[in-house]
């Protein structure tokens, strides 16, 4: 799951993912194009609204996407247009491309909608895109089992 910072989106999809898919032996992480945010915890309302729905994003801190992502995940979701763009520029192959997919594809196909940036959002920004982004990993589940 990867978004520009690594507070907002990215983390609550994988927060989402994760907890959708413990019984199933994945490896669910995020991380952001841009390296503003190192090593801090997601942002206190992405962990707000993944509290309301019982998931815990506390043990997450923000890291860089590196190239080793390529080798390491199966398949890499952007949660945007921009970060999508970002990615298939580091990819160095159509091995890497073809794992890149834009997460809201999953619901809408081919639309290549973008999950908005809720941190200048409205009061609803979070809870905007958990609604998103919890469909979308519902998708993913399906696909998977």
């Amino acid at each position: 799951m990867v978004c520009l910072g690594n507070i907002c989106r990215s983390p609550l999809a994988e927060g989402i993912l994760a907890h959708k898919t413990k019984h199933l032996n994945l490896k669910v992480d995020s991380a952001g194009t841009a390296g503003y945010h190192i090593g801090k915890f997601p942002d206190s309302r992405s962990i707000e609204i993944a509290n309301k729905y019982n998931i815990d994003l506390s043990n997450q801190r923000a890291r860089q996407f590196s190239r080793a992502d390529f080798d390491e995940f199966d398949i890499i979701y952007a949660m945007d247009t921009n970060n999508y763009a970002h990615l298939i520029s580091l990819a160095s192959n159509d091995e890497e491309r073809n794992k890149i997919r834009m997460i809201l594809n999953e619901i809408n196909p081919n639309s290549c909608d973008s999950v908005p940036d809720p941190y200048y959002g409205g009061a609803n920004g979070f809870q905007d895109i958990y609604t998103m982004l919890e469909k979308a990993c519902n998708k993913i589940v399906q696909n998977i089992e």
